[in-house]
């Protein structure tokens, strides 16, 4: 076992430095001389030129990186050996870590939240894994596993062996807010000081992202990267204005997302306060999300997360000052992530009689066919029946 009286702390892949006997140009399980179709000769470098393949999509780039740094840092950390030298059992040990990475110190971030991968207090995990994230884990590890072995950069694949049961799927989503706890967050919001040109700012960039996020269901990857341009208005066979989103999703897929009134409300109202017109422009480049001081840059995925846990815990807070009747609502909100707020506006659309085609092309769970590009007559009876029904009332 290596020796961690140093305090060995992990470090983000792209600024970690291996020592030889750890970096893998000898691991036990190196290929034979004569078979790379890769150019790498260490464990870092044919990671990296695996995550090469997902480079243009951006969500699937960093989950998979995410999944091979965490075994390239326990096997590295904790078994003092290199990942080219895993077998079976390391793989087995592997996965009762996931399920409690120990010592928390050294790989969980402080309270559950993401720092920038630069940041001191970067850890690679938030928690233990649920099953379904183990599940995931082993999947996508497998697959590179079985590409470096095919890349001739390996012998063989220690993940092979083991059979992964596929479990059944959820009977229901669980992670998402009731209509109690969503109450409150939206309360939260409501109670922030807005004393100070400042403050007034960070009121409503919240309250315009929460809206956001819950009228449309997105992703944090979408909400920081769709501009202002991407909303845009069309005329229904009726002459009616409307509006629409379009966002580009999970694999490249493009879907449009009923802008309705309450949601374009509440993007004038962000907008004059960052003294823009009220409605974007054609090919307007800002993004649909600011930092404080309306500077037109892109946020960051952890940047994001990171608002809106604070609102959660403000929430928490809140919850705790109403009593003990209110622990289990308070120990829910400090479990939420910004992904709740999609599950969230799901469920409430769901059990607000939305139709459930209509919940399904809104938040893009199966792709619109060819034929549904023609077809307007569906999108703007699913934008109807989303503006009478589904709605945030602040």
């Amino acid at each position: 076992m290596p020796d961690h009286s140093q305090a060995v702390v992990p470090a983000a892949i792209e600024a970690l430095h291996l020592p030889a006997h750890l970096d893998g140009r000898a691991g036990s399980n190196r290929a034979g001389a004569g078979r790379a179709q890769i150019g790498a000769d260490n464990d870092i470098d044919a990671i990296k030129a695996w995550l090469a393949r997902f480079v243009d999509t951006r969500t699937t780039f960093d989950s998979y990186r995410k999944e091979a740094e965490r075994l390239l840092l326990w096997a590295t950390v904790e078994l003092g050996k290199p990942l080219s030298s895993l077998v079976h059992e390391d793989w087995l040990r592997y996965r009762g870590f996931l399920q409690d990475p120990q010592p928390a110190a050294r790989w969980i971030s402080p309270a559950g939240r993401k720092f920038a991968r630069a940041h001191p207090q970067w850890r690679p995990f938030a928690g233990p894994l649920s099953p379904s994230s183990q599940r995931q884990a082993a999947i996508i590890l497998n697959a590179l596993f079985s590409w470096l072995v095919q890349a001739g950069y390996l012998a063989g694949n220690p993940l092979a062996l083991s059979r992964e049961r596929k479990q059944r799927a959820a009977p229901r989503i669980t992670r998402y807010l009731d209509d109690t706890v969503w109450a409150e967050v939206k309360a939260t919001i409501e109670a922030l000081p807005r004393a100070t040109p400042r403050e007034q700012e960070h009121y409503l960039r919240l309250r315009w992202l929460f809206t956001l996020l819950y009228l449309c269901g997105l992703r944090v990857s979408e909400v920081i990267g769709t501009t202002m341009g991407a909303f845009f208005a069309r005329r229904d066979k009726l002459g009616v204005q409307r509006w629409w989103l379009e966002v580009v999703g999970k694999g490249g897929k493009p879907r449009m997302v009923p802008a309705t009134a309450e949601l374009m409300t509440e993007l004038a109202r962000y907008r004059r306060a960052l003294g823009m017109t009220p409605f974007p422009l054609p090919h307007e480049t800002a993004p649909l999300l600011l930092p404080l001081g309306g500077k037109a840059r892109q946020m960051t995925r952890g940047g994001v997360h990171e608002i809106v846990k604070r609102v959660f815990e403000q929430t928490a807070a809140r919850f705790h000052a109403k009593g003990d009747d209110y622990a289990t609502e308070a120990a829910r909100v400090m479990l939420a992530s910004a992904h709740w707020l999609r599950h969230t506006a799901g469920s409430h659309m769901v059990n607000g009689d939305v139709d459930l085609r209509h919940v399904r092309d809104t938040l893009g769970h199966v792709s619109i066919g060819t034929t549904n590009t023609y077809l307007h007559s569906p999108d703007d009876s699913r934008h109807t029946e989303t503006e009478a029904r589904h709605k945030i009332a602040w």
